[in-house]
C-alpha cells in the first residue's frame, strides 16, 4: 500500500484499535480485560470494534501488513506479560513512535523557505529530554484516566495526554529539522487567504456557543468547557502568528519579523 504519514498522536489511537481487534476478535479476550491491558475505557474498545471509531485512517492501517503484525505482536505481549497499566501504555506509545518512523515522509526542503545553522548538540539533547518528559506525562495521565470512574473526568486526563503527545510530536519534528541544519522555516502549500478563511470560520463557530455553554455548567463540565475556549484562543493566536511570521517577508526583514522574545532567547 502507499506510504502514509500519520502523527504520533493519531497513531496511538490507530494502534489501540488494531490491538483491541486482535485481543477481542482473534484471541477471545473479554472487552473489560482488553481495556485494562490497553489502559483505556471499555466503551472505547466497544467503539473500536463496532466501527464508530473506525475512521478512514484506521481502515487504511488495517490494510497495512506491517502495522497489523506489530499490533498482533503487541497484543500477545500484553496478554502474556505482567504489565502495570502505566507500562502497557508505554508499550503502546513506543510502538506508535516506531510506526510513525516507518510511515514518515521526508519532504524536500525549499532553500528559499528555510534558514540553515550549525546545530548546537546541547539543544538536541534538551529536545530529547523534553520528548521523554512528555511521554512520561502521557503515561501518567492515561493511568489517571483509567482510575477515574466517570467519562468526563477521564476526558480531562485524556486531553492532557493528547496535548503531551502533540508536544512530543512537535519537539520530535523540530529535532528532525535541526538535524538537517535548519532552524527557521516558512509555511508551504498554503496561502494567506486560506488562513484568513480558517480564522473566520473558527471565530464564527466559537461565537455560536461562547460563554453560553460554560454559564450553564458546573464542576468538571465547566472545566472542560473552559478548556475548549482556551483552545479556541490558542488556535486564534497560532493562526494570527502564522499570518505574521509564517510567510515570506520583504528582503532583509526576516529577522525583524520574528517575535521579540524569540530574538532575545532563541532557546
Amino acid at each position: 500500500m502507499p506510504k502514509k504519514a500519520y502523527s504520533p498522536a493519531k497513531l496511538v489511537q490507530l494502534l489501540q484499535a488494531l490491538v483491541a481487534r486482535e485481543l477481542v476478535e482473534r484471541m477471545g479476550v473479554p472487552v473489560r480485560r482488553a481495556a485494562q491491558l490497553l489502559g483505556i475505557a471499555p466503551s472505547a474498545i466497544s467503539q473500536y470494534l463496532s466501527g464508530k471509531r473506525r475512521q478512514a485512517p484506521i481502515d487504511e492501517l488495517f490494510l497495512n501488513e506491517a502495522a497489523v503484525k506489530r499490533a498482533r505482536d503487541l497484543a500477545t505481549l500484553l496478554l502474556e506479560g505482567d504489565y502495570s497499566e502505566g507500562a502497557s501504555v508505554r508499550l503502546i506509545l513506543e510502538a506508535s513512535a516506531r510506526l510513525a518512523g516507518e510511515t514518515k515522509e521526508e519532504v524536500p526542503l525549499d532553500p528559499e523557505q528555510t534558514a540553515r545553522i550549525r546545530v548546537d548538540r546541547r539543544l538536541t539533547r534538551q529536545l530529547r529530554q523534553r520528548i521523554a518528559a512528555e511521554q512520561a506525562s502521557v503515561s501518567e495521565c492515561m493511568q489517571l484516566a483509567q482510575k477515574a470512574r466517570d467519562e468526563l473526568t477521564r476526558a480531562i486526563f485524556r486531553q492532557i495526554a493528547s496535548d503531551s503527545l502533540r508536544h512530543a510530536e512537535i519537539v520530535a519534528s523540530i529535532e528532525t529539522y535541526l538535524d538537517r541544519g535548519v532552524n527557521r522555516t516558512l509555511a508551504s502549500g498554503i496561502t494567506r487567504a486560506d488562513i484568513e478563511r480558517l480564522i473566520e470560520s473558527e471565530r464564527v463557530a466559537e461565537a455560536q456557543t461562547s460563554g453560553y455553554i460554560q454559564k450553564h455548567l458546573g464542576g468538571v463540565m465547566s472545566l472542560l468547557a473552559h478548556s475548549m475556549r482556551a483552545d479556541e484562543r490558542k488556535h486564534d493566536e497560532l493562526l494570527m502568528g502564522l499570518l505574521r511570521y509564517g510567510f515570506p517577508t520583504p528582503e532583509g526583514a526576516a529577522e525583524a519579523a520574528l517575535p521579540e522574545r524569540s530574538r532575545k532567547n532563541p532557546g
